[in-house]
């Protein structure tokens, strides 16, 4: 690795890539004149007593904005940290060139292989498009991976989130953190519920998942499940105080699960230090709940419903997901998202007081020609 950021541009957008770790270090869109930062970037990554902690993973040491999980979780297969090395290891850039309409492609290649398999990480800038495009594409492989793309927010006030249809949420047996001496997690366990708007906590009380924040001090996790009919997967956080709206946006077959991860103060120890406050992770994944790789590819109550929960390598060809992020203003007056929907060449957002706003968008990229 000769350079440890790359940035790429387009007219309207910039990102830059730590190659360290694979994250998304800034990503910054201008629209109608407005800087927009949909993206969270942890407050440690330039300690020195956190990044030259041997003991924290290269994951959290340069927690940011997005990046690929290869396993999702627990790495109980292959031996790696946890979200496998996409998320913990250096990347080399391959090639950059300008695609049909104006902008940047960039890919790059993971130094380490994930289960026998070459992964490229490709991602776009269009001219005067709002988003990130990211491609991420396993060469060759055996088996199979889950796989998530954990791109993160930040509230610095309260705010609303917004979804494309899901048929359920379903929580995890396992708490984020057990031990009060070291965090509290909040949220109850084992639980399936088809309303978002109750949610239940483990001392019997409700939260609404669409606001923001639901509870303070706490460390927690949800995974929201894909309506089978849902045309466009979607989540829109709308962000008052910034005036702005973090959206993310997938084809369901490649993603058909959202993983909601709330860390809001709840932890303690490095390199969290209670610091760590606001933040919502919004990851699209392909994995059975945060249970691990193992969990993942095994049979489950999600894949035996027909739901995948990991991706399927191919020995000869390639297996790729898409995933695209984006920063949109949020009109004076609204206060979050009521419909995200592909219109032509555009992507129609519908706010909550019936204004409607079409940005350039390249539906095809999902796969929706």
């Amino acid at each position: 690795m000769t350079e440890r950021f790359h940035t790429i541009t387009a007219e309207g957008a910039r990102l830059t890539l730590d190659l360290a770790v694979g994250h998304i270090r800034a990503f910054e869109v201008t629209v109608d004149g407005r800087q927009i930062t949909p993206l969270h970037t942890a407050p440690w990554v330039d300690d020195p007593a956190i990044t030259g902690d041997p003991e924290i993973p290269q994951n959290l040491k340069y927690l940011s904005g997005d990046f690929f999980c290869a396993p999702f979780a627990a790495s109980d297969i292959e031996e790696a940290p946890p979200h496998g090395w996409p998320a913990n290891s250096p990347w080399t850039l391959i090639e950059e060139e300008r695609p049909a309409g104006g902008g940047t492609t960039a890919r790059f290649a993971l130094e380490k292989p994930v289960m026998g398999a070459r992964l490229v990480k490709e991602i776009t800038l269009r001219d005067g498009h709002p988003f990130a495009y990211e491609r991420h594409a396993f060469d060759g492989g055996h088996g199979a991976v889950s796989v998530a793309s954990h791109a993160m927010t930040r509230f610095a006030t309260a705010g609303r989130l917004s979804f494309s249809p899901k048929a359920f949420a379903e929580l995890p047996s396992m708490v984020q953190e057990s031990d009060p001496a070291r965090g509290r997690s909040l949220f109850a366990t084992s639980r399936r519920v088809e309303d978002l708007s109750r949610l239940p906590l483990a001392d019997g009380s409700t939260v609404d998942l669409h606001g923001y924040p639901v509870a303070s001090d706490h460390e927690d996790f949800v995974m929201l499940v894909e309506a089978r009919d849902s045309p466009l997967g979607w989540a829109a956080a709308a962000r008052a105080d910034a005036g702005d709206i973090m959206v993310s946006l997938k084809n369901p077959a490649d993603f058909p699960v959202t993983f909601l991860w709330f860390s809001n103060g709840g932890r303690d120890y490095a390199p969290w230090n209670g610091r760590h406050r606001g933040v919502l992770g919004i990851e699209e994944g392909r994995a059975y709940s945060a249970y691990g790789h193992r969990a993942s590819i095994e049979p489950n109550p999600l894949s035996e419903a027909g739901i995948p929960t990991a991706l399927t390598l191919d020995p000869d060809g390639t297996a790729a997901v898409r995933h695209v992020v984006g920063g949109l203003p949020l009109a004076k007056g609204a206060g979050e998202v009521f419909a995200v929907e592909i219109a032509g060449d555009g992507l129609r957002v519908t706010l909550n007081d019936g204004t409607a706003t079409t940005y350039p968008f390249d539906a095809g990229f999902l796969g929706y020609a």
